[in-house]
């Protein structure tokens, strides 16, 4: 792939079929729409700048250690992360925990909670660090896999990569290390099958709208924003999940949607989904196996 131009082998990789053009799926017990949602639990290393920041360096020049904005992000391991288990375990749910290879020895504990919880265990990357910034992307993927396969004993199916980035050759090592299906292509409603040199790789739906990345610390937006575009999102994709069956993706972070004024947000937004039939709540893995399951 280096001797080819960058970004070359993104369309390659995926056919383009429009959605009404499909083979039908069908979900169990006729519902509509399947919502997965996704804990990220991340290693911000202090020793250098901050993947995001909440308050900007003073007079323009980044600072090291950045202690307000790295305590911004460790304030989500020691209480936010907490809150979103005892809010999903009051529903009776299971997340898949998007977790830094690192992150299992850092945060320990709530790694040990998410395990004894039933949540799906999820590659994150190591750190948590652009893959286009990795030297050994194959090392950082290997290491990963080791540290949740040492840590839950079983190796994670599915992959995040930091920020969702790839370059060119990401998916090709994701799928010869043994990797199943991806959340960094962000380009439908349903699974989609991504071309590699080792074999079809599934893209599980994520999102890039139903994000607290986006919705908190990029956009910007009030505290109630998850409630109200996560309640819209889904009641459209339950319109449409009446002709064709849809996945709903939610994304949170602990050091985000677990603060004290936006938690009610996304218990009233588990709540509204919660009370319409025809919904399944699964993990990444459990959406990979029925598409697959459809698909033969």
């Amino acid at each position: 792939m280096t001797s080819r131009e960058t970004g070359s082998s993104v369309r390659e990789r995926v056919s383009y079929e429009p959605i009404h053009r499909r083979r039908p799926l069908k979900l169990p017990f006729d519902a509509r729409v399947a919502v997965w949602t996704i804990v990220n639990v991340e290693n911000w290393s202090p020793l250098a700048a901050m993947p995001r920041a909440v308050l900007p360096p003073p007079m323009g020049q980044p600072l090291l250690p950045d202690v307000p904005n790295w305590s911004w992000h460790e304030y989500g391991m020691r209480v936010g992360f907490w809150r979103f288990l005892e809010t999903l375990q009051a529903r009776s749910l299971k997340a898949t925990f998007a977790v830094n290879g690192s992150a299992c020895s850092v945060y320990r504990e709530a790694c040990t909670a998410a395990r004894e919880a039933g949540w799906e265990f999820m590659g994150h990357g190591f750190v948590q660090r652009p893959m286009h910034r990795v030297e050994d992307q194959a090392a950082a993927i290997a290491d990963t896999m080791k540290a949740i396969s040492d840590f839950t004993g079983r190796k994670p199916r599915g992959w995040e990569s930091p920020g969702l980035t790839e370059t060119d050759e990401t998916i090709d090592l994701l799928a010869e290390a043994g990797i199943e299906y991806v959340a960094d292509w962000v380009l439908d409603e349903q699974p989609v099958p991504i071309r590699t040199r080792a074999g079809d790789v599934i893209s599980v739906p994520y999102t890039v709208e139903v994000n607290d990345v986006v919705i908190s610390a990029v956009q910007q937006q009030p505290s109630d924003e998850i409630f109200r575009r996560g309640r819209d999102q889904f009641d459209r994709l339950y319109q449409d999940g009446a002709k064709a069956p849809r996945v709903m993706a939610i994304s949170i972070h602990p050091y985000l949607t677990g603060v004290p004024h936006r938690i009610k947000y996304l218990e009233m937004l588990y709540d509204h989904i919660l009370a319409h039939p025809g919904v399944v709540m699964w993990t990444g893995e459990q959406i990979l196996d029925w598409y697959r399951g459809q698909a033969a």
